[in-house]
């Protein structure tokens, strides 16, 4: 049997429980005698009604639970002893699915109607023994056994339901972690490798200037990026030690980007538009990362020799549009990189947009707008 209904879906199981049901309190029914004509056809027909409604009690309980109410007061008043089972199951479901107070409160009227329904009836009962009859139709223990049901297993789901959001989060915060170690693995090893860089560039530097030798300004460039990389990978790991002392880097910081990309021979422009306002620092730190990283990309794959920046601080908008004038050509958007990937990233997680594609005049344009929440 349980094999059997492992085959089938929800909804097969639902109508097959609920044919068995009607099945069993139409047996019952007839059992008691009652010819299959005038009223008693009503009877005949609210006791099957009730039973396959069940059929729909997953998905809709409340109305199921009235169907079975109307029903099992129906076919009582017409003069059926049959027990209520639907409205048991019924009254299981809607408390399940956390209908308290209506399952209540529509028990309680059902207690109140079965022994009117019961003095409706044809049968030549005393008031007495119609409601023994309706009790027995309808015990209040089985009716307050089913909505406990009900109630437990409902609690039992919402703490599962607690327990898998609790393993959710701590999975998170593993994930986390991780995350915060493997970047402070990353920034010992990489400034490992740029305090090499810097110290040998600044030897050449030394005894180029030692020797009364012209010192190329790539070499100056590259001893300045090294001193920068250094403080930038000081500046995160603090960070992540969760040390607010550290100042980050934001839009501030941005006429020092144009410095040195002017020191490696790419002549850059700044230009600022609009009224110059607070922004949220992870706005500021994103604004920032954009600009570096666009003038990265373009210093070492553009092949341009110019650059200009907008950052445009519109209503409710941060704009920030990076332009050069290098080799990219309509049509032939370059494979995003790692560079591009993390910007759109933080675009993204702050509910702004990104556009990183050739320029129809040729060079690349990097755009980015960001929400920024206006103080109240």
């Amino acid at each position: 049997m349980s094999t059997a209904l492992s085959l089938l879906g929800a909804r097969g199981r639902d109508w097959l429980i609920a044919v068995l049901l009607a099945g069993a309190l139409l047996i019952t029914a007839a059992s008691e005698g009652h010819a299959a004509v005038g009223l008693n056809l009503v009877g005949y027909v609210l006791i099957v009604v009730s039973g396959l409604a069940m059929a729909f009690v997953r998905r809709a309980p409340i109305p199921v639970l009235g169907a079975a109410w109307t029903c099992v007061a129906g076919y009582q008043a017409v003069g059926f002893e049959v027990p209520a089972v639907a409205y048991l199951f019924a009254t299981y479901a809607a408390v399940r699915a956390g209908h308290r107070l209506v399952t209540i409160a529509a028990s309680v009227m059902l207690l109140v109607t079965l022994p009117l329904a019961a003095l409706a009836s044809p049968c030549d009962w005393s008031v007495g023994e119609s409601f023994v009859r309706a009790r027995g139709v309808l015990e209040i223990a089985w009716l307050i056994a089913a909505g406990a049901a009900g109630e437990a297993l409902r609690q039992a789901e919402r703490r599962a339901d607690e327990a898998e959001r609790t393993r959710e989060e701590a999975a998170r915060l593993r994930a986390s972690e991780e995350r915060l170690h493997i970047a402070r693995e990353l920034h010992d090893s990489l400034t490992h490798q740029i305090s090499i860089i810097k110290v040998q560039s600044g030897v050449a530097v030394h005894l180029a200037r030692k020797r009364g030798e012209r010192v190329p300004e790539a070499l100056l460039a590259i001893q300045e990026a090294g001193r920068e990389a250094t403080r930038e990978l000081r500046a995160t790991l603090e960070t992540l030690r969760d040390d607010s002392a550290t100042p980050a880097y934001g839009l501030d910081h941005v006429p020092d980007l144009v410095e040195r990309a002017c020191g490696t021979g790419l002549a850059t422009s700044l230009t600022i538009e609009g009224q110059p306002q607070d922004v949220p620092a992870a706005v500021d730190r994103t604004a920032y990362r954009i600009v570096q990283e666009s003038l990265t990309n373009t210093a070492r794959h553009a092949g341009a020799t110019t650059a200009t920046i907008l950052i445009d601080y519109r209503p409710g908008t941060l704009a920030i549009r990076v332009d050069d004038d290098g080799g990219a050509t309509p049509g032939h958007a370059p494979v995003p990189g790692v560079g591009l990937l993390g910007m759109r990233e933080r675009v993204t997680a702050l509910g702004g947009r990104l556009r990183a594609e050739p320029r129809s005049e040729g060079g690349f344009s990097v755009q980015a707008e960001l929400p920024v929440v206006s103080p109240s």
